[in-house]
C-alpha cells in the first residue's frame, strides 16, 4: 500500500505579481497614511506638504531599490533578516530577524486600535446614544477577521488584500479629481515650491521636517519581500512589488496632497489636520455631503487590510525562523490543505487580542495607538537603515559580478542618509528643531524597544555559543523544492 505523504512547507507559486503588489501596498495602509499620517507634516511644510511627500517618495525609492536588489538574490520568507545575515553578518541578521518579527507582530494590535476608536468616534458623532468608549467590539471584530484570512492560507489572504486595498485607493483618487475639479482657477503648480512654508518653518528646512513625517506613512513597503516562497517567479515578482508599491503608492499621496492643498488653500494648510473642518473627512462633509461616509470606510478598510499585511509579515517570519530553529519547530507546522502556518497564525492573534485590549484599557485606544506606532516605526526605519547597508555588503562581497556602483552603493547610501532623520524624530530625539520629545506612555516605546533588543542579545549570545549554525541559518535562501514541497537552504556561507 502506497503512503500518502503529507505537504510540507508553505505553498509554493500561490500568488502572482498582483497579490504580492498589494500584500506591500496594504502594508502602507494608504487610506489611513493619506488622513492621518501625512497631515501630520503639513505644521511643518504648509502648503507645500506636496513638494515634501515627493521628497519622501525619492528617499524611501532609495531603501525598495536597495530591498528590490536583494530580493532579485535572496528570495526567502526571512526577508530583511536573510539579508542582514548575508550582506553583514549573522549576527546582526538574527538581530534584524528578532527585532522585526517582535514589531511585526504588533502591527495588528495598532491598526485593531484604530479600527476601533475610529468607528466608535464616528457612530457617537452620529448618533449620541452610542458610547464614544464603545470602541473594543470593533477592534475584536477585525481580529476574528484577519485570524480566519492567516488560517485559511496566502491566497485568502492576499485575495483579502487585493479587493480591500484597492477599494480604499478608488475612494481617495475619487476624491483627489473631485477636489481638484471644485478648486477650479485655485489649481496651481506653486505647492510645488517653498513659498507656502509656515513662518517658523520656511523655505526648505520646512519641506525637510514635513518629509521626515511623511516618510513614515511608507513604512510597510517592504512587506512583500516575506512573501517570497508563496509567490511565483519570486526573484522578480519581488522586486517589482516592492518597488512599485513604493512608486505607484507615493505618486497616489501626492496627487491627494495636492488635491487637499489646493482646495483647502496653500496659505491655510499648515491648519491641516486628522479631524475637523481642516481634514480629509471635513472637507469630503462640506464638499460632498455623505461622501464622507466613503472616507470613513475606506479609513475602516484600510485598517483591516493593514492588519492583514502585517500578519502575513510577522507569521511568514515566526516560521522562517521555526525553520532554523531560532523558534521552537512547531511553528513550522502548516496546514495541510491551506498550507498556513498554523502555530504562527495562533499566536498572532492571541497577541492581536490581548495587546490590543490590554493596551487599549490600561490607556485609551487612541495613547496606545501612538505607543505602539512609536515602537513600530523606531525599529522598521533601523532595519531599513540595516537593509541599505546589507545591499552594499552583499553586492561587494558575494555578487562582484552583477556589482552597480548605482544601485549597490550610492542608493543605500542615500537611503540611509534618509532615514536616520526619521528615525530620531521617531525616537523623539531632540537632534533636530524639528523633533517634539515624546511624553509619557508614548516616551516608553524607547525602553521597550531596548529591553526586547537585550533579550534578543542575551539569546544571540547562548545560541552563538551552544548552537551557532542556528545563526548562521538566517542567512540561507529557501528557493528550491525538493518533490515533498519543503525548501531546500541553497545559499553559500562566506
Amino acid at each position: 500500500m502506497t503512503q500518502v505523504q503529507t505537504p510540507t512547507g508553505l505553498r509554493r507559486n500561490a500568488i502572482g505579481l498582483r497579490e504580492v503588489l498589494f500584500q506591500s501596498i496594504t502594508a502602507m495602509a494608504p487610506g489611513a497614511a493619506i488622513a492621518a499620517s501625512i497631515p501630520a507634516g503639513a505644521a511643518f511644510a504648509g502648503g507645500a506638504l506636496p513638494l515634501s511627500v515627493i521628497v519622501a517618495l525619492v528617499a524611501c525609492l532609495f531603501t525598495a531599490s536597495s530591498i528590490g536588489e536583494l530580493a532579485r538574490h535572496l528570495p526567502a520568507a526571512g526577508s530583511v533578516a536573510t539579508y542582514t545575515s548575508r550582506g553583514l553578518h549573522p549576527t546582526l541578521g538574527f538581530l534584524v530577524a528578532w527585532g522585526y518579527v517582535f514589531v511585526e507582530a504588533l502591527v495588528p494590535s495598532l491598526l485593531l486600535l484604530q479600527l476601533g476608536f475610529t468607528t466608535a468616534a464616528v457612530l457617537h458623532g452620529e448618533w449620541a446614544s452610542y458610547p464614544a468608549d464603545l470602541w473594543w467590539p470593533w477592534a475584536l471584530l477585525g481580529a476574528l477577521i484577519i485570524g480566519a484570512a492567516g488560517y485559511f492560507g496566502v491566497r485568502a489572504s492576499a485575495e483579502m488584500g487585493t479587493i480591500l486595498g484597492a477599494f480604499e485607493i478608488l475612494v481617495f483618487v475619487v476624491l483627489a479629481v473631485l477636489f481638484v475639479i471644485k478648486a477650479g482657477s485655485a489649481n496651481t503648480l506653486s505647492v510645488f515650491g517653498t513659498s507656502f512654508t509656515p513662518s517658523d518653518h520656511a523655505g526648505a528646512a520646512g519641506v525637510i521636517a514635513g518629509s521626515v513625517y511623511t516618510v513614515l506613512a511608507f513604512s510597510g513597503f517592504e512587506a512583500a519581500a516575506p512573501l517570497a516562497e508563496e509567490a511565483k517567479d519570486p526573484r522578480r515578482t519581488i522586486r517589482r512589488a516592492v518597488i512599485g508599491a513604493t512608486l505607484g503608492i507615493g505618486l497616489i499621496y501626492v496627487f491627494t496632497t495636492y488635491a487637499a492643498d489646493v482646495l483647502v488653500g496653500p496659505g491655510k494648510f499648515a491648519g491641516f489636520g486628522t479631524s475637523g473642518a481642516l481634514s480629509w473627512d471635513g472637507i469630503a462633509r462640506a464638499s460632498y455631503g455623505l461622501f464622507w461616509v466613503l472616507v470613513f470606510l475606506a479609513i475602516v478598510n484600510s485598517t483591516i487590510a493593514n492588519a492583514n499585511a502585517g500578519s502575513n509579515v510577522s507569521t511568514r517570519t515566526a516560521y522562517a525562523l521555526g525553520r532554523i530553529g531560532i523558534f521552537p519547530r512547531s511553528f513550522t507546522r502548516v496546514h495541510p490543505v491551506h498550507r498556513s502556518p498554523l502555530v504562527p497564525v495562533a499566536i498572532q492573534f492571541v497577541i492581536a487580542v490581548v495587546v490590543t485590549l490590554v493596551l487599549g484599557f490600561a490607556y485609551t485606544p487612541v495613547t496606545a495607538f501612538l505607543l505602539i506606532a512609536t515602537i513600530i516605526v523606531i525599529v522598521v526605519v533601523a532595519v531599513y537603515i540595516l537593509v541599505n547597508a546589507a545591499c552594499i555588503g552583499f553586492f561587494l562581497r558575494h555578487q562582484r559580478s552583477s556589482f552597480n556602483p548605482l544601485l549597490h552603493v550610492i542608493f543605500p547610501v542615500l537611503g540611509i542618509v534618509a532615514f536616520v532623520p526619521a528615525l530620531l524624530t521617531a525616537a523623539g530625539l531632540p537632534v533636530f528643531s524639528f523633533v517634539a520629545r515624546l511624553t509619557p506612555p508614548v516616551s516608553y516605546a524607547g525602553p521597550i524597544v531596548g529591553a526586547w533588543m537585550v533579550l534578543g542579545l542575551v539569546y544571540l549570545a547562548y545560541l552563538w555559543s551552544r548552537h551557532r549554525q542556528r545563526v548562521v541559518d538566517t542567512g540561507l535562501v529557501h528557493v528550491d523544492s525538493d518533490v515533498d514541497g519543503e525548501p531546500v537552504a541553497t545559499a553559500e556561507m562566506a
